[in-house]
């Protein structure tokens, strides 16, 4: 069995004070939820005032990116131990915004997880395809080329600690969601290109998430799906009681 994850990308949201306020109301509203891995990604800024107040509790930190070095000459950049320090026990790679905004591509994906893995970290991998890829009919050759670039030169171990994340680049805070049969077509695909790479045990085990608008109204719909192991939250996970009852979709 395939432990769900349910995790919240706050992406430029949240300053300090916003944070804790925010942690403190879901560690109330999830104490009870169990059988789910639940992980919250913050700004870099606010890291340690949540961890602070996620202490005691089973909910995870996560960077929202990381760099490939440990140190150096990097003005701006985060390493991977640098999250681990922090209290990070996982971190985002290859968000759409990440490849659309700054210029991410397979090549510095698979450099991150990488170097995120050799941290200790699990790496949170992104994938997907835009409106257009789709509506070309471009989608699994997409998400084929991002899948084998991203995991080039990983073991078969090393999966053990990457969770993918499936994110239609149409459906990220659109209010779009791609209906339960489009998510579960291209999970079912994604696992079928790790099955080739690794072989169908490593593929079994794999977790894969489904990130696009999930909101509490359509969470259990996506969870019903065979392939569908979780959720990555965006806009619904910047309140407590949204990201919560998505949390709980199994209550």
């Amino acid at each position: 069995m395939r432990t769900p994850v349910i995790a919240g990308n706050w992406k430029l949201f949240k300053k300090r004070a916003e944070a804790r306020e925010l942690v403190n109301g879901l560690v109330s509203l999830v104490k009870d939820v169990q059988g789910v891995e639940i992980v919250v990604a913050p700004v870099f800024t606010v890291l340690a005032a949540v961890k602070g107040a996620l202490d005691g509790s089973a909910i995870k930190l996560a960077g929202q990116d990381c760099f490939w070095e440990e140190e150096g000459a990097y003005t701006g950049e985060i390493s991977p131990g640098m999250l681990v320090d922090a209290g990070c026990s996982h971190v985002i790679i290859g968000h759409s915004e990440r490849r659309q905004y700054f210029g991410e591509t397979d090549e510095t994906v698979n450099r991150k997880i990488k170097a995120a893995l050799k941290a200790g970290l699990t790496a949170i991998a992104c994938i997907g395809e835009s409106l257009a890829e789709r509506e070309s009919g471009a989608t699994f050759d997409v998400l084929r080329t991002q899948l084998t670039g991203g995991l080039a030169g990983l073991s078969t171990d090393d999966l053990k600690e990457v969770i993918i994340a499936y994110e239609p680049v149409w459906a990220i805070g659109t209010g779009k969601t791609a209906t339960d049969a489009q998510a579960q077509e291209a999970h079912a695909f994604i696992r079928g290109v790790v099955s080739g790479l690794h072989g169908k045990p490593a593929a079994d085990a794999i977790r894969i998430l489904y990130g696009g608008s999930v909101k509490p109204e359509n969470i259990k719909g996506l969870m019903a799906q065979p392939d569908i192991d979780g959720a990555l939250v965006g806009g619904a996970s910047l309140k407590a009681d949204s990201f919560a009852a998505i949390a709980s979709f199994s209550m």
